[in-house]
């Protein structure tokens, strides 16, 4: 009488639940055993007092980090700051002034910020004296008119060397 209530197909499926549950089984009993050997890992030579101990000491190392990049950022930026105004480029020309005399002795220096202001010093050596000459610069522009050389040394300071001067 039982023969008449077994169906291959209610049996077939009750085999593949029971092999799907027993892969999940095996599956989730690895999985446990290899959080198991990290939890001996992390926890081997410890106990609760030593293992706070070394989480209060990292927590701490953690807070001076953070002050230390705050500190760190706030020199940067005073760096920053200063550097805006500090001369970072700069345009020499070496020419001779008078074409009787060698060794080029005159030259113009342009001395400029990172906005492209500041100065170009002029030095002109002649048989009668060395005269000095000073011309400011802003944001790139001179407004009292340049010399070759000294729109030569702009140029230079501005990165624009192989371009002509309109």
């Amino acid at each position: 009488m039982l023969e008449y209530f077994v169906n291959p197909f209610v049996v077939m499926s009750l085999f593949l639940f029971s092999l799907i549950l027993l892969i999940l089984v095996l599956v989730s009993l690895v999985k446990i055993h290899k959080l198991q050997k990290k939890y001996d890992v992390f926890m081997r030579g410890k106990n609760a007092k030593s293992l706070e101990e070394s989480l209060v000491f990292r927590m701490d190392q953690a807070d001076e980090l953070v002050e230390a990049n705050a500190a760190n950022e706030r020199n940067i930026k005073n760096l920053s700051d200063k550097a805006a105004v500090t001369f970072q480029k700069y345009g020499l020309i070496k020419y001779n002034a008078l074409d009787q005399m060698g060794g080029k002795l005159s030259f113009s220096l342009a001395m400029l910020t990172r906005e492209d202001n500041g100065f170009i010093i002029n030095v002109v050596h002649s048989h009668e004296g060395c005269y000095s000459y000073i011309k400011e610069i802003i944001d790139g522009r001179s407004i009292t008119t340049l010399g070759k050389e000294e729109a030569e040394a702009l140029r230079k300071a501005l990165g624009k060397e192989g371009e002509k001067s309109a």
